[in-house]
């Protein structure tokens, strides 16, 4: 599964704001010309936020908006239609600003457990709440991305696929931490290795094509997600502390790739570029790493998606990741 040595230095979460897909699309080829992605704009409503996107890539299962949220209901209504619709659109614009690109492409999409975490089964509680729905889910949503990754390849054929699934409730459903609809208790946290089983049977979509786990939570597990054969973990890196030390060493010399989230996600003050990537540095050197690994075992992006951004904002966070992670590259030590 390791694909590691060929992802790109740099490349965006997901998110970007506004609502034009050309011109998203135009920004994250554009600026990580080794390694683009394919942007979602949740500013255009329903179906194009994350939860809604995803619900639109489920096969045999079909969600519609409630005041509550996501619901799964019986046949597609129009927010699936929907959701569907914007994506083509996402795919047209990215076909064509990737002519003639060979190379990673990273496509993003949400994991089974914040799914089962946001849909809504009919009776208004979380999928979460039941076992055998969250086993539906899973096998629902693995199919949608096998098709989705298929029509990516077909689209871009000289694109290695690199497969994201966005899990930010992954801990809180670890942990037992997920509200029930009333908001008066929690769902009881789902077993470790129920967790890491369902993961590692979604991400085995890909066969031996990379696929990276994004949270930007706090206490983001890295040992399972390893232990579920990811090929890499997308954090905040500011989250970080020294208990996270030994994951991330023993991580990093399995193989797994860091996509460090140094760059913050919403409107302020950039640092110089060697600034942003001193944190990673630092980290390096007290876990006893090899400097000349930086470059090859990390991926500088945004701390999350850049949705709540200014679109001048968004652009210069995008290029400001291409130029830290040339600093990381150039002087490791």
């Amino acid at each position: 599964m390791n694909d590691n040595l060929h992802l790109g230095p740099a490349t965006g979460v997901g998110s970007l704001p506004g609502d034009d897909a050309r011109e998203a699309v135009k920004t994250a080829t554009g600026t990580f010309e080794d390694f683009p992605f394919l942007p979602e704009l949740p500013a255009r409503g329903p179906g194009a936020d994350m939860i809604g996107r995803t619900a639109g890539m489920l096969v045999e299962l079909y969600a519609r908006v409630e005041p509550s949220g996501w619901r799964l209901g019986d046949r597609p209504g129009r927010d699936t239609k929907r959701a569907r619709a914007w994506l083509g659109e996402d795919l047209d614009a990215l076909e064509e600003f990737t002519q003639g690109y060979e190379g990673p492409l990273k496509v993003q999409a949400v994991g089974p457990w914040t799914l089962a975490a946001a849909l809504e089964l009919r009776n208004g509680e979380a999928v979460l709440s039941d076992a055998g729905a969250c086993r539906d889910l899973a096998a629902s949503l693995t199919e949608g991305l096998r098709l989705h990754l298929a029509e990516v390849r077909r689209r871009v054929p000289g694109a290695r696929p690199v497969l994201q699934l966005d899990e930010p409730s992954l801990t809180a459903v670890l942990r037992g931490q997920v509200r029930s609809a009333s908001g008066y208790r929690t769902h009881r946290a789902v077993d470790r290795q129920v967790v890491e089983a369902a993961l590692r049977d979604v991400a085995g979509v890909h066969g031996d094509g990379p696929v990276v786990v994004h949270s930007c939570a706090p206490d983001v597990p890295f040992a399972l997600l390893r232990r579920a054969g990811v090929a890499g973990v997308s954090f905040d890196f500011s989250l970080l502390t020294e208990r996270d030390d030994d994951a991330i060493g023993e991580a990093v010399e399995g193989g797994t790739r860091l996509f460090a989230g140094v760059v913050p996600g919403t409107d302020g003050p950039l640092s110089d570029p060697a600034g942003s990537v001193m944190g990673v540095r630092t980290l390096w050197r007290r876990l006893g790493l090899h400097p000349g690994l930086l470059a090859e075992a990390v991926t500088v992006t945004p701390s999350c998606g850049l949705a709540g951004a200014s679109p001048e904002y968004a652009r210069r966070a995008l290029a400001h990741c291409v130029r830290a992670a040339r600093s990381l590259a150039d002087n490791p030590e």
